[in-house]
């Protein structure tokens, strides 16, 4: 029996505010593929994330959105360009805003997001955050440029390095003319 079919799958369209004012919690599995923007900087569709988010309002009655998504993606190294398994994680601490207005009252410490009344993809927050947790630049954490792209070159250019002063050293102990 294949672990994917027991895994619950976390639904994508769903409106938030009224999650909100319910207090529900989500748990489950998103495909890297149905995240477009996403699965395009990675080398393999085939991970799934696991997402946990929990709607709730806050002491100020503001519609919040708190939790998770994690998962094991591979990249490209930069050094390298071979592939590199990478922890992706994103937190997601969220006020559900009408506006921009609204969203500018915020405090520092939570993120706004605008939405119209209605229905929402999650799965494009979700991956907004995931996108925001992504390193500029990813690479193997040993050195695998010497190892994989020059190998034994390196090894062979340091035994033809002489001491560039060699040849005037040779000058030096040939007699004068």
């Amino acid at each position: 029996m294949s672990t994917t079919s027991e895994k619950t799958k976390f639904p994508r369209l769903l409106d938030p505010r009224k999650f909100a004012q319910k207090g529900v919690q989500l748990e489950g599995f998103i495909a890297v593929g149905d995240m477009p923007r996403l699965a395009g900087l990675l080398l393999n569709e085939e991970p799934e994330l696991q997402a946990v988010l929990e709607f709730d309002m806050d002491d100020q009655r503001m519609r919040t959105i708190v939790g998770s998504a994690k998962g094991i993606v591979q990249v490209s190294c930069q050094r390298c360009l071979e592939a590199v398994d990478f922890s992706l994680e994103a937190e997601l601490n969220l006020a559900i805003v009408w506006d921009e207005e609204k969203a500018n009252k915020l405090p520092k410490s939570i993120d706004p997001l605008i939405l119209p009344e209605g229905t929402a993809d999650i799965y494009s927050v979700i991956e907004d955050e995931l996108l925001l947790s992504l390193p500029m630049v990813t690479y193997h954490k040993e050195n695998c440029i010497e190892k994989t792209v020059f190998g034994d070159e390196i090894e062979a250019d340091k035994e033809e390095v002489k001491n560039p002063f060699q040849i005037l050293e040779q000058l030096k102990g040939s007699p004068k003319s």
